[in-house]
């Protein structure tokens, strides 16, 4: 009789499998997850059922999951899932995988919101985030500051679904009001107040789309990368409606492409609104996110 198959034999011969495609980077790591999906199971578990045989049942769906990844599919979209700050959010290819990046956006944006809490006294701040995608943004800020307002603005319907998925998953769908419209033009319809203004928005120059990985540029969706012809289209469009808004925010938090971040910081001192700009690198060293702070307070 043949002896069955275990968890960690299934774990080797996936390896070996993807090994000899073009479309896998970081093997061990992405079959890791991908039996996590199968077998329904988080790390620890995965590890203490090591030499437990694999069940035959969920054989077909591993085999499933492995081909779509040999075929180039991100592994977030076939688990449908990434995780961010700790915590776990839905995905689809509705919107952008989160990226560790953004977490230094999110720490930034809280210790400059805070300080801001202080000095103007109140605790409830106004935020917006602005192509929410997932909403991995202002959900993340909800849960470390549940004080908090959100507006959470993305001109997919399919997006605003995902995020508010994530939004009931993670408890906080009451701290966020989801609007579908074209970057600000829906908040400046309403003249709302808004005292932190956040977005990672689309920021790859056209032409170079097409040269992104075919894991991007196949499965992620265009409409969330396409920045322009020069990439910064959304940063203009952002800065100007922000200075027309019924007060210009306190803060502005932005995510952008290498060797982008010199150019937003400029567009944002020359608006006259936010006087101190600092960049932020991230953990490659890469300037990758800009907070202007509103000339009205100084810090």
């Amino acid at each position: 009789m043949e002896k069955p198959l275990t968890i960690r034999e299934a774990y080797l011969q996936a390896s070996s499998f993807l090994s000899t495609t073009r479309n896998t980077q970081d093997v061990q790591h992405v079959c890791r997850l991908l039996l996590e999906h199968v077998l329904e199971m988080d790390r620890s578990e995965l590890l203490l059922s090591w030499q437990e045989p694999f069940p035959m049942e969920r054989m077909e769906a591993l085999q499933q999951a492995l081909q779509r990844k040999a075929e180039g599919v991100p592994v977030q979209y076939i688990t449908g899932e990434q995780e961010f700050f700790g915590f776990t959010f839905r995905v689809s290819p509705a919107v952008l995988i989160p990226r560790p990046e953004t977490e230094l956006l999110v720490e930034r944006v809280q210790y400059w919101g805070r300080r801001l809490s202080d000095r103007l006294g109140k605790h409830s701040l106004k935020t917006a985030d602005i192509g929410t995608g997932s909403g991995i943004i202002p959900i993340t800020l909800a849960l470390l500051e549940p004080d908090w307002q959100f507006y959470a603005v993305d001109l997919s319907p399919d997006a605003l679904g995902m995020a508010s998925q994530n939004a009931e998953l993670h408890h906080v769908r009451d701290k966020l009001e989801f609007i579908e419209g074209d970057l600000l033009q829906p908040l400046l319809e309403r003249q709302v107040d808004i005292d932190i203004l956040i977005s990672n928005p689309p920021y790859i120059p056209s032409t170079d789309v097409l040269e992104l990985q075919p894991e991007v540029k196949d499965y992620e969706p265009l409409l969330a990368l396409d920045g322009g012809a020069d990439g910064l289209r959304c940063y203009r469009e952002l800065i100007e409606g922000a200075g027309q808004l019924g007060r210009p925010p306190h803060i502005i938090g932005f995510e952008t492409g290498a060797g982008q971040a010199a150019d937003v910081a400029d567009m944002l001192r020359a608006a006259g609104n936010w006087d101190r700009v600092e960049i932020v690198k991230d953990l490659a060293e890469i300037e990758r996110h800009v907070i202007g702070l509103g000339n009205e307070w100084a810090l």
